[in-house]
C-alpha cells in the first residue's frame, strides 16, 4: 500500500498541470471552523504539530506528528471508490537526549475505504489508527508507531496566527508562489507517552501550522529552512527561507507576535539564517545545519538541538530525507523560547 501511494504520489508530481488545481489568491479570508478542515481542490495541504514534552521526573521530550493530504490529480474521471483521487501521509516523531537518535514511524494511504481520510469543515485526518481530530476547544492526537505511543489532549491557549497577510503567506515574487497559512501557537498539552514498555504522564507546550497551497516552492529552491518558537514570554515566532542549489535565499518571511497579540510581519530581507554548527547524518550522508543563528526582524537568538540525531527517513510515505527537530532559542545566553526546527532539501532537492 505505501508503495502503491508513493508511486501515485510521485507520477502525480511529475504530470500533474497546475492549473488544474485551486490558486492560492490574496485577500481571501481564513474563516473557522472551516479552515480547521481539509481543502481538497488545492495540490498539497498539511497538518503538523511539535511540541516539548516534560515526565513526572523532569525529562524532556520532543514530539512531532504531521497529517499530510495530497490531490495527486490521476483518475479523476473514473467512476470507482478505489481511484487514488487524494491521498494522506502521516509522519510522528519522538527526540529523547538519552536514545541518541530520532525514533520515527510513517504512514501512507488513499482516502476511502476506512484506510485514510481527511475531512472537510474542521480538523479530522487519519491515516489508520493514528489520527488528529479537532474537538470543541481542543484537539486529540492518537499515534501508535512502532517504538513508541502518545495520547495527547491538545488545548489552545491563544487564537489562531495568521501567517504572512492575513493568511496569505508569499513563498516568491509572483503571486501563485504563496499558501493560505496559519499557525496556533502555545497549545497546553496534557497526555502519556510510551515507550520501552512504560507510560509516563507528560505535559507541556506544542505548535500547530495549517496551510495549503497549489505552488510551494519557486523555480529555483530545493528546500527550507524553517522556525517556529513558543517563546518563554508567551509570545510566538515564525522565520523561514527558501534555498538555492548552493545555500543563498532565493526567499524569506515570518512574523512575531507578541504575548499581548500585538503581530508583527517580517520582511524578506528581515530574516536570515547563518550555520552555527553542522552534523552529518551516519545514515544518509547527509550534512545538517543543526545550530544556527537566526535573525527575525530586531531579534538575533541562537537555535541549539535537543539532541543532534533528528533525522526523519520518510521515502516510505513523502518520498524524502529531511530534519526535523526540537531546537532551544538562546539569546544573551539565556533561553527565551522552545519550539522545532526544519531543515530540507539537504538530501536532494524537495519536489512539491
Amino acid at each position: 500500500m505505501k508503495r502503491i501511494a508513493l508511486l501515485v504520489f510521485v507520477l502525480a508530481s511529475a504530470f500533474a498541470q497546475a492549473g488544474d488545481y485551486a490558486e492560492v489568491r490574496p485577500g481571501t479570508a481564513l474563516v473557522f471552523p472551516a479552515d480547521h478542515g481539509s481543502h481538497p481542490a488545492f495540490r498539497t495541504e498539511w497538518w503538523y504539530v511539535t511540541g516539548w514534552l516534560k515526565d513526572e521526573a523532569g525529562r524532556e521530550y520532543g514530539v512531532q506528528l504531521t497529517f499530510f493530504r495530497s490531490r495527486p490529480n490521476v483518475a479523476e474521471g473514473v467512476a470507482s471508490a478505489f481511484a487514488p483521487t487524494q491521498l494522506v501521509f502521516a509522519h510522528a516523531a519522538l527526540a529523547e537526549p538519552g536514545h541518541g537518535r530520532l525514533r520515527h514511524d510513517q504512514r501512507a494511504a488513499r482516502a476511502g475505504f476506512g484506510l485514510a481520510g481527511a475531512s472537510v469543515g474542521d480538523t479530522d485526518v487519519h491515516v489508520g489508527e493514528w489520527r488528529l481530530v479537532r474537538s470543541g476547544a481542543g484537539y486529540s492526537a492518537r499515534i501508535a508507531a512502532r517504538e513508541f505511543r502518545l495520547a495527547l489532549e491538545l488545548r489552545p491557549t491563544q487564537p489562531p496566527l495568521p501567517q504572512g497577510e492575513a493568511g496569505y503567506s508569499r513563498k516568491g515574487p509572483l503571486p501563485q508562489q504563496a499558501s493560505h497559512y496559519y499557525s496556533l501557537p502555545q497549545i497546553a498539552v496534557s497526555g502519556s507517552l510510551t515507550f520501552e514498555g512504560r507510560t509516563r504522564p507528560v505535559t507541556g507546550r506544542a505548535w500547530l501550522d495549517h496551510e495549503w497551497s497549489s505552488e510551494l516552492l519557486m523555480p529555483g529552491a530545493v528546500g527550507w529552512d524553517w522556525v517556529g518558537l513558543n517563546l518563554d514570554d508567551g509570545g510566538a515566532l515564525t522565520a523561514f527561507r527558501l534555498r538555492d542549489r548552493d545555500g543563498a535565499t532565493l526567499w524569506a518571511g515570518g512574523s512575531v507576535r507578541s504575548a499581548d497579540g500585538t503581530l508583527r510581519v517580517l520582511r524578506p530581507d528581515e530574516v536570515r539564517f547563518a550555520p552555527l554548527r553542522r552534523w552529518r547524518s551516519p545514515r544518509s550522508g547527509t550534512d545538517y545545519p543543526v545550530a544556527m543563528t537566526v535573525t527575525a526582524g530586531g531579534l538575533v537568538f541562537e537555535l541549539a538541538p535537543l539532541l543532534d540525531d533528528q533525522e526523519l527517513d520518510a521515502r516510505a510515505s513523502t518520498g524524502t530525507i529531511y530534519w526535523e527537530g526540537a531546537v532551544r532559542a538562546v539569546r544573551d545566553g539565556a533561553q527565551f523560547g522552545r519550539g522545532y526546527l526544519e531543515l530540507t532539501g539537504y538530501w536532494r532537492p524537495l519536489r512539491l
